[in-house]
């Protein structure tokens, strides 16, 4: 057991960094999958060539590898693989529950309301014409109906993780070096997975793999590859690089939200062809390295400020993640069809966004609450056995005491 890599492991255990970032990520989310929603225009995909989904992904990389990295260490492969299953079982129950519930609410809504545009919005042609089709090839992760592509990205990066977590812990190098090969040869060659009706998986695991490894890789390396990095951090050319390809992709996002001549317009996206989200464009991987690593430069762990309370609420999200993400996605077809059934207006869109946000946030400090009364019993019962042990260890004390009082009084009587 490398006692150095757990003790790091252990150290990162609980970064809020994390949590702000996978707070940050759902609550992104679920506005960037409210279509014709003004608030949107506010998220990180509006600012630069990376979204909500690269942190989304990143962060569950690195909060996985360092809850199961530590399972390894001291439990073993097996013991750790039944453990990752199991959360897969989890994530695979409620994408089933999700698909389900969100297929059946899109078909009635697009026949009771005549709104067949929704089928459209949502990515779910076929639920009208061939609904059971739609739902076999849903449960077997072919469909791709919006919103949904995170969670199947997530289950198939979990279902090799595993093997991900225990060559990492073994030769990090190596794995990090594996991933970005795969990542290059998925883009050369077209590797992707095939959906249904038609087309590709608009998230390519083969190649958004590269963010989760890298997550990975970042959470289990040693003191030595940490100093390496805060080395490269605290260079004041690196981080003046980074600051210049925010800014150029700033420009470049923005600018293309305006019309531009054509002649620049075809320059630009020949040269930063950022919109290519399904295979992570590299200038894509490129921005969130560099925005990953000033915020990590600029926000130390111990930061004061996720102390204040205008965090908790983003924090608890991030917490909670996977119930926050499954109630976003509800909350996206509900915000969706508040929007086009009533009134068109920047108004009623701030509405919906701030109620679905507010929702989110009840559910994450629901299931925190849940939580901990669910260990309140355990938690007593262990009280109960200890104090239970040390009144056992007390009473057997003042026996033996009383028991070499006793010899010695015996003693005294017969020397007399």
């Amino acid at each position: 057991m490398d006692l150095n890599l757990k003790a790091d492991l252990a150290a990162r255990d609980g970064d809020h960094r994390l949590y702000l970032l996978l707070g940050v990520a759902t609550w992104f989310l679920f506005l960037d999958h409210v279509p014709h929603n003004a608030v949107n225009l506010l998220t990180m995909r509006n600012f630069g060539f990376s979204g909500a989904v690269d942190l989304f992904v990143f962060a569950g990389g690195y909060t996985a590898a360092v809850l199961y990295g530590q399972m390894m260490l001291e439990r073993g492969f097996l013991v750790t693989a039944t453990r990752i299953f199991k959360r897969l079982w989890q994530l695979y129950a409620a994408y089933i529950v999700l698909f389900v519930i969100y297929i059946n609410l899109i078909g009635y809504v697009a026949r009771t309301f005549r709104a067949s545009e929704i089928i459209g919005d949502f990515n779910a042609f076929g639920v009208v014409d061939h609904t059971v089709r739609t739902l076999i090839y849903g449960l077997l992760l072919q469909a791709k109906p919006l919103n949904l592509e995170v969670l199947q990205l997530f289950i198939v990066l979990m279902a090799v993780f595993p093997f991900i977590v225990a060559a990492m812990i073994r030769r990090p190098q190596l794995t990090m070096a594996a991933s970005i090969s795969l990542y290059v040869a998925a883009r050369f060659f077209g590797w992707n997975l095939s959906s249904f009706p038609e087309g590709k998986w608009s998230l390519n695991p083969f190649c958004w793999q590269l963010l989760f490894v890298l997550g990975a890789w970042l959470a289990v390396g040693s003191a030595r590859q940490m100093r390496m990095l805060h080395a490269l951090q605290a260079s004041v050319l690196i981080r003046s690089v980074a600051w210049i390809y925010l800014v150029l992709a700033l420009l470049v996002t923005v600018g293309s939200k305006f019309p531009l001549p054509s002649a620049i317009a075809d320059m630009v996206h020949d040269i930063l062809p950022f919109d290519q989200r399904e295979n992570l464009d590299p200038f894509r991987v490129l921005h969130f390295v560099a925005l990953i690593s000033l915020f990590a430069y600029l926000v130390p762990r111990d930061w004061r400020g996720f102390r204040t309370p205008a965090l908790q609420p983003v924090i608890k999200c991030g917490q909670e993640w996977l119930a926050v993400f499954c109630a976003g996605v509800f909350l996206s077809f509900a915000g969706h069809l508040v929007l086009i059934t009533g009134p068109d207006s920047i108004v009623m869109q701030i509405l919906v966004s701030a109620a679905g946000i507010s929702i989110m946030t009840g559910v994450a400090y629901y299931v925190s609450w849940s939580k901990r009364q669910d260990q309140k019993p355990a938690l007593a019962a262990r009280a109960v056995t200890d104090r239970q042990a040390k009144a056992d260890t007390r009473n057997d004390r003042v026996g033996r005491l009383s028991s070499q009082s006793g010899g010695k009084a015996a003693f005294n009587r017969t020397a007399l």
